[in-house]
């Protein structure tokens, strides 16, 4: 028999080498200078102007990044355990309901927020969404472990749960909530730099700004970048989607860790269903229809492996930024909704084919 390693993990399920982690974010990082290069080209020739590569226009895509990048850090830690998540969308919207609930149910009649009230009922709408998020999490994990069914099944099932108990907590109708900080929260507001640049194709004048939700990505993503590299519970993260049967052998609690796994993941769909609350001010039974998808293809795209056992939060911001970008070029080529929705499909399909490559060659 293999002895285990001091920390309780065989040599096959350390996280890949730093060779190999920068080979998979390499990728979707070309990737993505290939479409902003492609985008800024394809706008110069249409239009005759230089829109695309502006600064403003870049935070823009990083603001409306934010939500499916959150969910992607989330998504990264199920991906790498070996499961999945299709509840990701429908985690966010009851979240996002959830917020704009509390905010509505609590606010003063008079419908404005003031005083203190201004800042702690946003900030108690936001801990109740993130409680709410980790508790579909949490149940999807311990479904997972307890019924020993796919996580594919039991996360469809919660998709459709978790949907319907969105629009029933809504009344199938939006809730109207008073504006409050995070709509500011997950608006461009934080001051960069100014511009004034308006000589031939280049017209980027103005302020360049970014939002403070595009920070508490950057810093949520370190921390779980942080976590899986040099905790053990990053490690076991690894070991499991590498291979359950072995990394029980090696002492690793799978049941408590996937729990943990699907419960973090949950808080995350949670964060993002604030953020898209903050984004459109009204609590949405109907939003982030098909997020998941752009979740899950993110996390591939950045070099994840719905066979588990790799993946990076770098690799999965790269992948979200990638999606983001596709999406606003098709905005500026005015293509119809229908061109980008095929787009995304094509892109989805291509980054799982690529995953199954890899996977072929690993193997």
């Amino acid at each position: 028999m293999t002895r285990a390693k001091p920390n309780g993990l065989l040599p096959a399920e350390v996280p890949p080498a730093p060779a190999v982690r920068i080979l998979a974010v390499l990728g979707p990082f070309l990737a993505l200078v290939v479409v902003v290069l492609v985008g800024g080209l394809v706008e110069y020739a249409k239009e005759g102007s230089l829109n695309y590569w502006a600064p403003q226009n870049q935070c823009l895509i990083l603001t409306q990044t934010v939500t499916v990048a959150i969910g992607a850090v989330g998504m990264t830690l199920v991906i790498i355990s070996g499961g999945i998540d299709l509840s990701a969308g429908s985690a966010i919207a009851l979240t996002a309901v959830t917020a704009a609930w509390v905010v509505h149910h609590y606010a003063p009649d008079a419908g404005a927020l003031t005083g203190s009230q201004a800042f702690h009922l946003p900030l108690l709408a936001a801990l109740v969404a993130l409680a709410v998020g980790a508790l579909v999490g949490a149940a999807n994990g311990g479904l997972v472990t307890a019924l020993r069914l796919p996580p594919f099944i039991i996360t469809l099932g919660m998709m459709t749960f978790a949907r319907g108990t969105a629009k029933w907590l809504a009344s199938e109708q939006k809730i109207d909530a008073p504006m409050n900080w995070i709509s500011d929260f997950t608006s461009p507001r934080l001051a960069l730099f100014r511009l004034d640049l308006a000589a031939g194709p280049l017209k980027w004048t103005g302020p360049v700004a970014i939002s403070a939700a595009v920070v508490v990505t950057l810093l949520l993503a370190a921390a779980i970048g942080v976590l899986l590299r040099y905790t053990r519970l990053g490690r076991h993260i690894f070991a499991i989607g590498s291979s359950e049967p072995t990394a029980r052998l090696c002492g690793v609690r799978v049941e408590r860790t996937k729990w943990l796994i699907y419960a973090m993941a949950g808080a995350m769909f949670g964060l993002a269903g604030v953020t898209d609350f903050g984004r459109l001010s009204v609590g949405d039974p109907t939003t982030a229809i098909g997020k998941e998808l752009d979740i899950i293809a993110a996390v591939v795209i950045g070099g994840g492996s719905l066979a588990g056992g790799s993946g990076s939060v770098l690799g999965s911001l790269l992948g979200a930024l990638l999606m983001a970008h596709l999406r606003n070029l098709c905005v500026h080529l005015g293509l119809p909704n229908f061109v980008q929705e095929q787009v995304v499909g094509a892109v989805i399909v291509v980054a799982v084919a690529l995953d199954s490559l890899r996977h072929r060659r690993r193997d």
